[in-house]
């Protein structure tokens, strides 16, 4: 692969009526089961999500986050829902520095594993936009978890993280797991069937709940667990490269692709993406709206003002042509999926959802099998902090999904990748790529990435010291990296194809035809059109 002409395994495919992409071809077989049988993107969504929770709990699951933007046709702006977990009402910080901790625990501790939010968010989107019922939502999931699922490359290799964790038996039950074995899970299943009669009492204050407050020693109380982790916020937007550019407010990051979007737009890019000058500014705008996220992202920032052009236009007047800017102060283990769904009626769903690191806290609950995630990673451990560690509090989310809508309101795209803290800059690149550039959305996938990384970056630190970090390519492109060395960048690299550079999705919505693809460093293709 060259910077000039990706290699693209997937071409785009195109449909009349509807479309879902993820990294998992049974979880896209999923959602568009759900649209043939007369369900909506939302529908579609949430069926591939519930999949994926199956499928690849190395990734995402039902013990983890969930974030969305919907585009309705005829709305003024998409519908944001933001169904990231709150700590739990013990959450004290003094329990950090007794522990002598300088930073949030990573593994096997509640402090970092907020109250999962992943359910309520499947619960909230169904009610406000799903049209069928749950039980056929859910049904494809609650199968496969029950009857078996062939474990895919990646989730087998994941696998070898588990070999000193308790309740992971349905991933062993014949020894390590070979690449295609079928895998039962058949205790998440019951909790998804359980889920269907039951709703939402009978998994938060259920058996999952109660697993949960018991695995807390304290961190949770039942009380905590009786309000919703979900709500519908006010979404962010920035127009940008002709576009209307939609994201989610903080908690989540999503301010940062938006304003990296307006700075680039700024710019005067080239439209050939194999000019250094594309690479350069990019790089430029996505570290110039970035680099202070420690000090601005927090559950009660005010996105609007972090997008005010007053704010913005210094920054993109600190970006030069000639050489990289200086600041105005001093392997990505990150594992989410991100997927979206059209529906025949043209409404757009931009879904990602989380356990943070890889199995996340490698904490697998005894009854269900759920493995919690580690969001609370996103905490302070500095009380003087906006996002200090403490009671009922969301953390600063890496999650970030984009919507697009052309200037008259109509569905553009849907875009998004799971990657850490690199999710903005691979949703800057791929918009520029769509919309500067030009590129279907096959060949966007398919070029290579560059991303931001510190020299002890776990992906979810980057921007702790912004002076530290280190411009990183996918591949190996000697001309390029020449160019960008003589403008001042400090460059490393890591092998083409490689996760660190996130696994993203694209629909499009050109010409009246869908046209979408998904990411191509996944091993199998996970579009799915009819």
């Amino acid at each position: 692969m060259t910077a000039e002409s990706p290699l693209v395994p997937f071409k785009p495919r195109s449909a009349r009526n509807g479309m879902v992409c993820s990294i998992d071809h049974l979880a896209s077989g999923a959602g568009v089961s759900v649209l043939r049988k007369g369900g909506s993107a939302a529908d579609a969504a949430i069926a591939a999500s519930a999949v994926l929770a199956v499928t690849s709990q190395h990734m995402c699951g039902v013990g983890g986050d969930l974030w969305a933007l919907v585009h309705v046709p005829g709305e003024p702006k998409p519908f944001a829902l933001n169904a990231s977990g709150h700590s739990g009402s013990g959450a004290e910080i003094s329990s950090l520095h007794r522990d002598g901790l300088a930073d949030m625990p990573f593994h096997q501790d509640p402090r970092s594993i907020p109250i999962p939010g992943c359910v309520d968010g499947w619960l909230t989107l169904h009610q406000r936009f799903g049209r069928l019922p749950l039980q056929d939502v859910l049904g494809d999931a609650i199968d496969l978890a029950i009857e078996g699922f062939p474990i895919s490359a990646e989730c087998a290799l994941a696998t070898k993280l588990l070999k000193e964790v308790d309740n992971t038996q349905d991933y062993f039950a014949s020894g390590p797991p070979q690449v295609g074995q079928l895998i039962r899970r058949t205790k998440l299943g019951k909790t998804l069937q359980e889920l269907v009669r039951g709703g939402r009492e009978s998994f938060y204050l259920g058996k999952f709940g109660e697993d949960l407050v018991s695995f807390g020693a304290g961190e949770y109380s039942p009380d905590d667990l009786l309000t919703s982790q979900a709500d519908w916020v006010e979404p962010l937007s920035v127009e940008a490269f002709g576009q209307k550019i939609w994201s989610l407010p903080p908690n989540s990051q999503g301010y940062i692709c938006l304003a990296s979007a307006w700075i680039a737009d700024q710019l005067g890019l080239p439209t050939d993406p194999s000019d250094p000058l594309f690479w350069h500014l990019l790089a430029e705008a996505a570290l110039q709206a970035a680099f202070d996220r420690p000090e601005v992202l927090h559950q009660d920032a005010d996105g609007e003002a972090l997008l005010a052009s007053e704010r913005l236009q210094p920054r993109a007047s600190a970006i030069s042509t000639e050489q990289a800017s200086t600041l105005p102060s001093g392997v990505n283990d990150g594992d989410t999926i991100y997927l979206n769904a059209v529906d025949a009626d043209r409404m757009g769903v931009s879904l990602i959802q989380s356990n943070a690191s890889g199995w996340g806290a490698l904490v697998f609950l005894p009854e269900s099998k759920i493995s919690l995630h580690n969001r609370g990673i996103g905490f302070s451990t500095d009380p003087n902090s906006v996002a200090a560690y403490g009671p009922k509090r969301r953390p600063p989310h890496t999650l970030a999904p984009t919507l697009i809508q052309n200037l008259d309101g109509s569905l553009r795209a849907l875009v998004g990748t799971m990657g850490g803290d690199s999710q903005p800059q691979i949703v800057l690149q791929l918009l520029a790529r769509l919309f500067v550039a030009g590129q279907d959305p096959g060949t966007a996938l398919a070029s290579p990435r560059w991303r931001f990384s510190g020299s002890s970056s776990n992906g979810f630190n980057t921007w702790a010291n912004p002076e530290d970090v280190r411009l990183e390519l996918e591949g190996d492109h000697p001309e390029l990296s020449t160019q960008l060395t003589r403008l001042g960048h400090t460059l490393s690299s890591l092998p083409a194809n490689s996760s660190a550079f996130g696994h993203a999705h694209i629909i499009s919505t050109e010409g009246g035809l869908l046209s979408g693809a998904a990411e191509p460093r996944v091993s199998v293709s996970g579009t799915a059109a009819y």
